[in-house]
């Protein structure tokens, strides 16, 4: 059975719904990159980018759409 492109975004986005749904049961936090930057999205909605320094250490900030 082909999809067609519409129904493809639809099975992504319930895909997508899902797995934040899960995600904020269990406590845990999503990670995904927007405008190519990395995003850390914990159980409570919170956004924090994630950097890292000269020396590769690892840092997050609050993120602001």
């Amino acid at each position: 059975m082909a999809v067609n492109r519409e129904q493809l975004q639809n099975i992504l986005r319930k895909s997508n719904q899902l797995a934040r749904q899960q995600a904020k049961q269990s406590g845990a936090s999503i990670y995904y990159i927007k405008n190519n930057r990395r995003i850390r999205e914990d159980a409570k909605g919170n956004k924090f980018e994630i950097i890292f320094d000269s020396q590769g250490k690892r840092m997050e900030r609050e993120y602001f759409e």
